[in-house]
Protein backbone atom coordinates (compact mmCIF):
# COMPACT_ATOMS: atom_id res chain seq x y z
CA UNK A 1 0.00 0.00 0.00
CA UNK A 2 1.24 3.52 -0.99
CA UNK A 3 1.62 5.77 2.14
CA UNK A 4 3.20 9.83 2.12
CA UNK A 5 5.98 8.55 3.67
CA UNK A 6 7.44 6.89 0.72
CA UNK A 7 7.53 10.36 -0.87
CA UNK A 8 9.27 12.01 2.17
CA UNK A 9 13.03 12.99 1.30
CA UNK A 10 13.06 12.37 -2.51
CA UNK A 11 12.70 16.49 -3.00
CA UNK A 12 15.87 16.22 -1.19
CA UNK A 13 17.63 13.48 -2.73
CA UNK A 14 17.03 14.83 -6.15
CA UNK A 15 18.03 18.14 -5.28
CA UNK A 16 21.61 17.02 -3.38
CA UNK A 17 21.90 14.44 -6.85
CA UNK A 18 21.93 17.37 -9.56
CA UNK A 19 23.81 19.77 -7.26
CA UNK A 20 26.19 17.10 -5.97
CA UNK A 21 26.33 18.91 -2.51
CA UNK A 22 25.03 18.90 0.37
CA UNK A 23 25.23 22.57 1.05
CA UNK A 24 24.52 23.93 -2.84
CA UNK A 25 21.14 21.43 -1.90
CA UNK A 26 20.46 23.40 1.23
CA UNK A 27 21.07 26.93 -0.78
CA UNK A 28 18.35 25.71 -2.98
CA UNK A 29 15.79 24.42 -0.82
CA UNK A 30 16.36 27.48 1.69
CA UNK A 31 17.33 24.50 4.35
CA UNK A 32 20.23 24.12 6.57
CA UNK A 33 23.07 21.71 5.79
CA UNK A 34 22.03 19.61 8.71
CA UNK A 35 18.61 18.69 7.93
CA UNK A 36 20.00 18.12 4.07
CA UNK A 37 22.05 15.68 5.93
CA UNK A 38 19.89 14.15 8.26
CA UNK A 39 17.01 14.11 5.13
CA UNK A 40 19.42 12.18 3.45
CA UNK A 41 20.31 9.98 6.29
CA UNK A 42 16.96 9.03 6.76
CA UNK A 43 16.34 8.31 3.34
CA UNK A 44 19.05 5.66 3.22
CA UNK A 45 18.09 4.07 6.59
CA UNK A 46 13.98 3.52 5.87
CA UNK A 47 15.66 2.22 2.05
CA UNK A 48 17.93 0.31 3.63
CA UNK A 49 20.80 1.56 0.91
CA UNK A 50 23.59 3.78 0.66
CA UNK A 51 22.95 5.62 -1.82
CA UNK A 52 25.64 8.42 -1.94
CA UNK A 53 29.32 7.57 -2.01
CA UNK A 54 31.30 10.37 -0.09
CA UNK A 55 34.69 11.40 0.21
CA UNK A 56 36.48 14.55 1.56
CA UNK A 57 36.76 15.81 -2.08
CA UNK A 58 33.02 14.71 -3.62
CA UNK A 59 30.03 13.49 -3.53
CA UNK A 60 28.62 10.90 -6.42
CA UNK A 61 25.58 8.38 -6.74
CA UNK A 62 26.31 5.09 -6.10
CA UNK A 63 24.57 2.77 -8.15
CA UNK A 64 21.62 1.90 -5.96
CA UNK A 65 21.77 5.60 -6.08
CA UNK A 66 21.66 6.53 -9.69
CA UNK A 67 18.80 3.64 -10.54
CA UNK A 68 16.67 5.59 -7.54
CA UNK A 69 17.56 8.90 -9.07
CA UNK A 70 16.35 8.26 -12.37
CA UNK A 71 12.79 6.43 -10.94
CA UNK A 72 12.53 9.54 -8.61
CA UNK A 73 13.06 12.29 -11.22
CA UNK A 74 10.28 10.47 -13.30
CA UNK A 75 7.79 10.40 -10.77
CA UNK A 76 8.58 13.81 -9.83
CA UNK A 77 8.15 14.70 -13.95
CA UNK A 78 4.72 12.94 -13.78
CA UNK A 79 3.80 15.44 -10.79
CA UNK A 80 4.98 18.49 -12.58
CA UNK A 81 3.29 17.55 -15.54
CA UNK A 82 0.09 16.77 -13.23
CA UNK A 83 -0.20 20.02 -11.73
CA UNK A 84 0.88 22.08 -14.67
CA UNK A 85 -2.41 20.68 -16.54
CA UNK A 86 -3.65 21.97 -13.67
CA UNK A 87 -2.71 25.16 -14.08
CA UNK A 88 -4.58 28.04 -15.46
CA UNK A 89 -1.36 29.74 -15.86
CA UNK A 90 0.80 26.43 -17.76
CA UNK A 91 1.35 28.56 -20.73
CA UNK A 92 4.70 30.50 -19.38
CA UNK A 93 7.62 27.48 -19.70
CA UNK A 94 8.64 27.08 -16.15
CA UNK A 95 10.68 24.12 -14.19
CA UNK A 96 13.30 21.72 -14.98
CA UNK A 97 14.24 20.74 -18.41
CA UNK A 98 17.18 18.09 -19.56
CA UNK A 99 18.50 18.88 -22.88
CA UNK A 100 21.31 16.84 -24.50
CA UNK A 101 23.57 18.09 -27.02
CA UNK A 102 26.07 16.91 -29.58
CA UNK A 103 29.39 18.23 -28.19
CA UNK A 104 30.99 20.17 -31.20
CA UNK A 105 27.61 21.61 -32.46
CA UNK A 106 26.25 22.17 -29.03
CA UNK A 107 28.27 23.89 -27.89
CA UNK A 108 28.97 26.22 -31.28
CA UNK A 109 25.33 26.09 -32.19
CA UNK A 110 22.84 24.74 -30.09
CA UNK A 111 23.97 26.42 -26.94
CA UNK A 112 23.42 30.21 -28.43
CA UNK A 113 19.54 29.70 -29.10
CA UNK A 114 19.33 27.81 -25.42
CA UNK A 115 21.08 30.78 -24.08
CA UNK A 116 18.84 33.86 -25.86
CA UNK A 117 15.68 31.53 -25.12
CA UNK A 118 16.17 31.28 -21.23
CA UNK A 119 16.88 35.12 -21.28
CA UNK A 120 13.56 35.75 -22.13
CA UNK A 121 11.65 32.70 -19.75
CA UNK A 122 13.28 33.66 -16.16
CA UNK A 123 11.23 30.56 -14.62
CA UNK A 124 13.29 28.14 -16.72
CA UNK A 125 15.82 25.74 -15.19
CA UNK A 126 17.78 24.20 -18.43
CA UNK A 127 20.10 21.01 -17.73
CA UNK A 128 22.37 20.51 -20.47
CA UNK A 129 24.51 18.36 -21.40
CA UNK A 130 27.32 17.18 -24.33
CA UNK A 131 27.64 13.66 -25.91
CA UNK A 132 28.39 12.28 -29.20
CA UNK A 133 26.96 8.95 -28.73
CA UNK A 134 23.20 7.94 -28.84
CA UNK A 135 21.17 7.54 -25.53
CA UNK A 136 17.90 6.17 -24.75
CA UNK A 137 16.33 9.55 -23.30
CA UNK A 138 13.68 7.17 -21.62
CA UNK A 139 16.42 6.14 -19.61
CA UNK A 140 17.95 9.05 -18.67
CA UNK A 141 15.73 11.20 -18.26
CA UNK A 142 15.92 13.59 -21.19
CA UNK A 143 13.18 15.50 -22.66
CA UNK A 144 15.03 17.27 -25.77
CA UNK A 145 17.81 15.35 -27.96
CA UNK A 146 20.06 17.14 -30.85
CA UNK A 147 21.54 14.36 -33.02
CA UNK A 148 23.57 14.28 -35.90
CA UNK A 149 23.61 10.84 -37.59
CA UNK A 150 21.03 8.38 -36.00
CA UNK A 151 18.64 5.74 -37.15
CA UNK A 152 15.90 6.67 -39.71
CA UNK A 153 13.66 4.57 -37.60
CA UNK A 154 12.69 6.21 -34.13
CA UNK A 155 11.04 4.04 -31.06
CA UNK A 156 7.73 4.94 -30.44
CA UNK A 157 8.34 6.69 -26.90
CA UNK A 158 9.90 9.32 -29.18
CA UNK A 159 8.96 12.13 -31.24
CA UNK A 160 11.70 13.70 -34.33
CA UNK A 161 12.28 16.21 -36.61
CA UNK A 162 14.21 15.95 -39.28
CA UNK A 163 16.55 19.01 -40.14
CA UNK A 164 18.74 18.30 -43.21
CA UNK A 165 21.83 16.78 -43.52
CA UNK A 166 25.18 18.32 -42.76
CA UNK A 167 27.24 19.81 -45.61
CA UNK A 168 30.54 18.40 -45.76
CA UNK A 169 33.61 19.97 -47.71
CA UNK A 170 37.49 19.04 -47.72
CA UNK A 171 39.62 22.07 -46.65
CA UNK A 172 43.17 22.85 -45.98
CA UNK A 173 45.43 25.81 -44.76
CA UNK A 174 46.39 28.39 -47.13
CA UNK A 175 50.21 27.41 -45.62
CA UNK A 176 49.40 24.07 -45.85
CA UNK A 177 48.19 24.53 -50.44
CA UNK A 178 51.76 27.06 -50.80
CA UNK A 179 53.74 24.19 -49.74
CA UNK A 180 52.44 21.52 -51.26
CA UNK A 181 49.64 22.34 -54.12
CA UNK A 182 45.97 22.27 -54.25
CA UNK A 183 44.76 18.91 -54.85
CA UNK A 184 42.75 18.61 -58.36
CA UNK A 185 40.95 15.15 -57.97
CA UNK A 186 39.78 12.33 -55.24
CA UNK A 187 43.13 10.47 -56.57
CA UNK A 188 45.38 13.48 -55.72
CA UNK A 189 44.00 12.75 -52.16
CA UNK A 190 46.38 9.41 -51.63
CA UNK A 191 49.17 11.94 -52.23
CA UNK A 192 48.67 14.30 -49.36
CA UNK A 193 48.78 14.33 -45.75
CA UNK A 194 45.21 13.62 -44.52
CA UNK A 195 43.67 14.56 -40.96
CA UNK A 196 41.20 11.80 -40.17
CA UNK A 197 38.51 11.26 -37.22
CA UNK A 198 40.05 9.11 -35.18
CA UNK A 199 37.72 7.03 -32.90
CA UNK A 200 38.47 5.69 -29.55
CA UNK A 201 38.51 1.81 -30.45
CA UNK A 202 41.52 2.93 -32.65
CA UNK A 203 40.39 2.88 -35.77
CA UNK A 204 39.29 6.03 -37.85
CA UNK A 205 35.94 7.30 -39.69
CA UNK A 206 35.73 6.81 -43.33
CA UNK A 207 35.64 10.25 -45.99
CA UNK A 208 32.12 10.77 -47.84
CA UNK A 209 32.40 10.44 -51.68
CA UNK A 210 29.29 11.14 -53.85
CA UNK A 211 28.12 8.01 -55.41
CA UNK A 212 27.81 6.66 -59.52
CA UNK A 213 24.22 7.64 -58.98
CA UNK A 214 22.31 10.40 -58.12
CA UNK A 215 21.74 10.20 -54.11
CA UNK A 216 24.08 7.45 -53.72
CA UNK A 217 26.06 7.71 -51.15
CA UNK A 218 30.02 5.81 -50.91
CA UNK A 219 32.49 5.65 -47.64
CA UNK A 220 35.76 5.13 -47.66
CA UNK A 221 38.59 5.25 -45.06
CA UNK A 222 41.49 6.94 -46.61
CA UNK A 223 44.92 6.28 -44.40
CA UNK A 224 45.87 10.02 -42.61
CA UNK A 225 49.23 10.81 -41.03
CA UNK A 226 47.57 12.72 -37.90
CA UNK A 227 44.13 11.26 -36.30
CA UNK A 228 42.31 13.32 -33.63
CA UNK A 229 38.87 11.66 -31.95
CA UNK A 230 37.25 15.39 -31.92
CA UNK A 231 36.03 17.55 -34.91
CA UNK A 232 37.39 20.71 -33.41
CA UNK A 233 40.50 19.30 -32.74
CA UNK A 234 40.17 18.33 -36.52
CA UNK A 235 40.09 21.63 -37.49
CA UNK A 236 42.88 23.05 -35.59
CA UNK A 237 45.12 20.63 -36.71
CA UNK A 238 43.95 21.29 -40.33
CA UNK A 239 44.37 25.56 -39.76
CA UNK A 240 48.02 24.95 -38.27
CA UNK A 241 49.01 23.25 -41.90
CA UNK A 242 49.27 19.45 -41.05
CA UNK A 243 47.32 18.40 -43.86
CA UNK A 244 43.63 18.18 -45.44
CA UNK A 245 40.08 16.89 -43.98
CA UNK A 246 36.96 16.36 -44.78
CA UNK A 247 34.69 18.72 -41.99
CA UNK A 248 30.66 19.55 -42.26
CA UNK A 249 30.37 23.16 -42.73
CA UNK A 250 28.91 23.62 -39.45
CA UNK A 251 32.10 23.25 -37.87
CA UNK A 252 34.23 25.66 -39.67
CA UNK A 253 32.19 28.26 -40.49
CA UNK A 254 34.26 30.83 -38.75
CA UNK A 255 37.35 29.27 -40.40
CA UNK A 256 35.98 29.66 -43.59
CA UNK A 257 35.05 33.43 -43.15
CA UNK A 258 38.34 34.66 -41.85
CA UNK A 259 40.25 32.61 -44.12
CA UNK A 260 42.20 30.39 -41.94
CA UNK A 261 40.86 27.38 -43.82
CA UNK A 262 40.20 26.82 -47.64
CA UNK A 263 37.40 24.51 -49.84
CA UNK A 264 39.72 22.59 -51.62
CA UNK A 265 37.91 20.07 -54.17
CA UNK A 266 34.54 21.76 -54.23
CA UNK A 267 33.27 19.66 -57.03
CA UNK A 268 33.82 16.74 -54.33
CA UNK A 269 31.12 18.24 -51.95
CA UNK A 270 28.59 16.41 -50.14
CA UNK A 271 26.01 15.78 -47.83
CA UNK A 272 26.92 14.03 -44.80
CA UNK A 273 24.64 12.54 -41.85
CA UNK A 274 21.46 13.47 -41.12
CA UNK A 275 20.81 16.08 -38.18
CA UNK A 276 17.38 15.53 -36.24
CA UNK A 277 15.70 17.24 -33.39
CA UNK A 278 14.07 14.04 -30.85
CA UNK A 279 12.29 14.32 -27.98
CA UNK A 280 10.35 12.30 -25.43
CA UNK A 281 6.20 12.27 -27.04
CA UNK A 282 4.91 11.85 -23.06
CA UNK A 283 6.42 15.30 -22.18
CA UNK A 284 6.26 17.22 -25.61
CA UNK A 285 2.83 18.89 -23.83
CA UNK A 286 4.42 20.65 -21.22
CA UNK A 287 5.29 24.34 -22.56
CA UNK A 288 8.86 23.95 -21.01
CA UNK A 289 9.38 21.42 -23.50
CA UNK A 290 7.23 22.58 -26.40
CA UNK A 291 8.63 26.23 -26.07
CA UNK A 292 11.72 25.13 -26.48
CA UNK A 293 11.36 22.30 -28.92
CA UNK A 294 10.01 25.42 -31.01
CA UNK A 295 12.54 27.64 -30.62
CA UNK A 296 15.48 24.87 -31.60
CA UNK A 297 13.34 23.80 -34.67
CA UNK A 298 13.25 27.13 -36.06
CA UNK A 299 16.33 28.33 -35.13
CA UNK A 300 18.59 25.29 -35.90
CA UNK A 301 20.14 24.36 -39.39
CA UNK A 302 23.04 21.97 -40.28
CA UNK A 303 25.07 24.45 -42.35
CA UNK A 304 25.66 26.07 -38.93
CA UNK A 305 24.13 29.22 -39.81
CA UNK A 306 21.09 30.27 -36.42
CA UNK A 307 17.90 31.82 -37.51
CA UNK A 308 15.32 33.44 -35.98
CA UNK A 309 17.42 34.39 -32.58
CA UNK A 310 15.39 36.89 -31.36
Amino acid sequence: MFTSERLKGIDVFVCVADLGSFTAAAERMNLTSSAISKGIARLESRLQTRLFQRTTRRLSLTDAGLSFYRTCTGVLAELEEAELSLNAESSEPRGRVRIDLPASYGRLHALPVILRFVEGHGLLMPHISFSDSFIDPVEKGVDILVRIGGSDVWPAALGHRYLGAERLIFCASPAYLRQHGAPLSESDLAHHSCVVYGRSDGLVNPWFFAGAQSGEMERRVLSGRIAVGDGEGQAIAVAAGHGIAQLPTWLIKQQLADGSLVEVLPQLATDGSAMNLVWLKSRQGLPKVSALLEALANSLRPDGSILNLR
